[in-house]
């Protein structure tokens, strides 16, 4: 699991941020803030007597991990308000709270977002709070780069890592046995699957490749090594059409034009699940928290499902790329840094919470002890018995510490899922939509007046 190198390329995305003038400093207990000029970073102390603490979030059955946290902290005790996934409302609620100056003290952020949060002085740097910097080596070391924004807490810690999204195959065992197809171990083979699969069954495709999850393609791209941003001295690199993409983009293009994949149905939707049902689609390249959705809406294929590795682009290689995640942040305007940040720490570490957010919520711990947890270790009924996590946990330990996400992900992943919703329409390829990606994110970070390396 462990991945203790952080690399050059996130270095340099912590050093240009931390040059931006926007950047929310530690405010902990009213003791001091971030020394400009000597870089001497805040104390974070204790609030004099009792705490109350509000929290957003959107993890379902979370509330029972609040309980048990207000049940052992009666000092320091918590309110959960329940809200819609980030970018479905509550980024931008949390947003408007942070201008109003009545937002709550913790809020559940992804990680593609932090560095957006952390631009508008939404974030609170937590680095000199009691535990959080000795608490590095509770987490796969990509998610601590995601949240130091690679200089592990050199320059601050602006959240605890919550959940991720380790990649793997989901594949219709069943079908691949009918039709004398081994499980691929690379691309190559995959594309070759797909063409005996198609052979097979004319009215069969291997997967859907859908128009309204970009973020799934960014996957893609992590574990090519496709970084789309980096940095240059104080300016973002923005490199989302890069050759490395460009060859993610030529092989699903391909696929696309020999129609070995369904272009016509989307993420998350009846008719996906339908043709799961059906067998119409026969895999599924997803993250950890898939087999709840594949189990919840496949009824009907309960046993025949099985997970293996993500596919590798050569053979002999073992990475994996990443689909989602999010971590627990102490926003910018929180008047009890210390206390907040404690009990995101216990969220995210304690075994207790930990059990509680994966059973009542299925979410895949980004701490490391959370993947020796008992439900973890078992066989899944569902998928035939199979103790599917052993797959993910090994492909949590190979997702790269070397990718930065941009400052404004949501344009980004706005204008590729536009262009990818064209190639799959036939008006252009996705290496185009890259190309416009790329064109309109620069645009986008111009517009709000941040430097971009030419």
């Amino acid at each position: 699991m462990s991945l203790r190198t952080h690399r050059p390329v996130l270095r340099r995305a912590l050093v240009a941020l931390a040059a931006l003038p926007l950047l929310a400093t530690a405010a902990c207990g009213g003791s001091g803030t971030e020394d400009g000029a000597s870089g001497e970073q805040a104390t974070c102390e204790k609030s004099d007597g009792k705490v109350k603490l509000t929290y957003w979030s959107w993890i379902p059955g979370v509330e029972k991990a609040v309980a048990e946290w207000n049940r052992q902290n009666p000092d320091i005790q918590v309110t959960v308000k329940s809200t819609p996934a980030g970018n479905a409302g509550t980024y931008q609620n949390m947003s408007n709270a942070l201008k109003a100056g009545n937002a709550p003290d913790l809020g559940q952020i992804e990680y593609d977002s932090l560095a957006s949060f952390r631009l508008q002085e939404g974030l609170t740097d937590i680095a000199s709070c009691a535990g959080v910097k000795e608490a590095e080596g509770d987490f796969a070391d990509w998610t601590w780069s995601q949240v130091t924004f690679g200089a592990g807490g050199e320059d601050g810690v602006w959240a605890v890592p919550q959940d991720t999204g380790p990649m793997a195959l989901f594949y219709r065992k069943d079908l691949f046995e009918k039709h004398g197809i081994s499980v691929p171990k690379t691309w190559e083979e995959y594309h070759e699957a797909a063409k005996k699969l198609k052979k097979a069954d004319p009215k069969a495709y291997m997967t859907h490749f859908s128009q309204t999850d970009p973020n799934w393609f960014s996957g893609m791209l992590w574990q090519k090594g496709a970084n789309m941003f980096a940095q240059e001295g104080d300016a973002w690199k923005v490199d989302v059409d890069s050759p490395a993409a460009g060859e993610v983009a030529d092989y699903w293009q391909k696929m696309i034009d020999e129609k070995l994949v369904a272009t016509d149905l989307q993420g998350f939707s009846p008719a996906l699940y339908k043709a799961w049902n059906n067998g119409e689609v026969a895999t599924w390249v997803s993250a950890a928290w898939g087999y709840s959705t594949i189990r919840d809406n496949a009824k009907a294929t309960a046993g025949k499902w099985a997970v293996a590795p993500m596919p590798q682009w050569s053979a002999g290689e073992n990475k994996a790329g990443n689909w989602g995640g999010s971590t627990t942040a102490v926003l910018g305007k929180s008047e009890h840094p210390y206390e907040a940040a404690q009990f995101a720490l216990w969220l995210n570490t304690d075994a207790k919470a930990l059990e509680i957010l994966n059973r009542e919520g299925g979410l895949y711990p980004a701490a490391t002890a959370g993947l020796r947890l008992e439900a973890l270790q078992q066989p899944v009924d569902f998928y035939d018995g199979q103790k599917i996590f052993d797959v993910f946990a090994q492909a949590s330990g190979n997702v790269t510490t070397d990718w930065t996400f941009g400052p404004t992900m949501t344009d980004t992943y706005r204008f590729m899922g536009d262009g990818i919703a064209g190639a799959l329409g036939g008006k252009g390829t996705l290496k185009d939509a890259l190309a416009q990606t790329d064109a309109k994110t620069v645009d986008s970070l111009e517009k709000q007046s941040l430097e971009v390396a030419k």
